[in-house]
This record gives C-alpha cells, structure tokens and sequence, in this order.
C-alpha cells in the first residue's frame, strides 16, 4: 500500500518541540520513539499518523524520516537546537495550535508511558514487528504497521478507501 498520509513539515517542527519539552533526556532516539508510539496509537484509534511521516527501519528502531531530515538541519530554524549532535534543545515552546485534540492526546499519553525510559530500553520496544518486518535503511510498509494494531483488518480496509460509496 503507498504511504496513505500527506507529511506537515510545520507541524513536526511542533512535535520535536512538544515532545523535547516534556522530556527529562530530550534526544534524537527518544524523540523519534515517543513520535513513533504516538503515530501508532493515533493510528490504531483515528485512522492517521499525527504528522503524516513515514518510517525508515534504521538500526536503533523506526525512524520518522522527514522529522529526522529536519532535526539533521536544524540550522534551519530558529525553533531547537542539537547539542553534541545527539541533545535537542527547545528554543521556544511549542505551538499547540497546530494539534487536534486527539493529536495532543496520543503525543501526552505516549509521552507519559514511555517518557521515564532509556533510549536503550525505547530502542528494544521500538523493535516490533513492523520493524523486524523491513530491510535496514528502507521504509516501513504502513500494512506492517497497522499489523501490530488490535483492529488491524478494518484499518486496512479504511486506509484503501477512507471514503466508501
């Protein structure tokens, strides 16, 4: 299935800060996990990821590609910071006007569940399915994902039609 979401390069901006800003240890592995844990549960429950990115199977995890494409060049905006290539540095507070509630929902609860974890301990969990499923440095199909969720089989069917006749 091709990648059924539109990416919003503004509103991951929005993102890396939200979620660097309710972190204790704000890095680039933490980050891309707790977006990647918020897509799957905004996935599984609203039909779309938060900012429509898509994953590369990278060696420590799933990886939201252009998210990652704007934290390597962070020298483009004045929104965050990358300290010794690896600590994000918010430079102001997030906007939330770019989030719908569920948005705001999905991002707290994976920030709550697995914000306390390690990058280590992030990078296991990361390794699901969906993960194992993808050659290293390639995309992960969203059918794999949508795999590793409960109402896999009518999320399939919305995401080839989402507007049935």
């Amino acid at each position: 299935m091709r990648h059924p979401f539109r990416f919003k390069s503004e509103k991951s901006i929005e993102a890396i800060l939200y979620i660097a800003q309710n972190l204790k240890h704000a890095n680039l592995i933490n980050i891309s996990k707790i977006m990647y844990f918020a897509d799957k549960a905004h996935l599984e429950k609203y039909g779309r990821f938060i900012c429509g990115d898509s994953y590369l199977a990278m060696k420590y995890g799933p990886v939201p590609r252009e998210t990652c494409q704007i934290l390597n060049n962070h020298g483009n905006n004045n929104a965050f910071l990358i300290k010794n290539k690896f600590w994000v540095k918010p430079l102001r507070a997030a906007s939330t006007d770019y989030f719908s509630e569920s948005d705001l929902e999905c991002l707290d609860n994976s920030i709550k569940q697995y914000g306390h974890l390690s990058s280590h301990q992030l990078t296991n969990l990361s390794h699901d399915l969906a993960w194992q499923a993808a050659c290293r440095n390639d995309f992960i199909d969203i059918e794999k994902i949508v795999a590793t969720l409960a109402n896999a089989d009518s999320l399939v069917d919305y995401l080839r039609d989402p507007c049935p006749e």
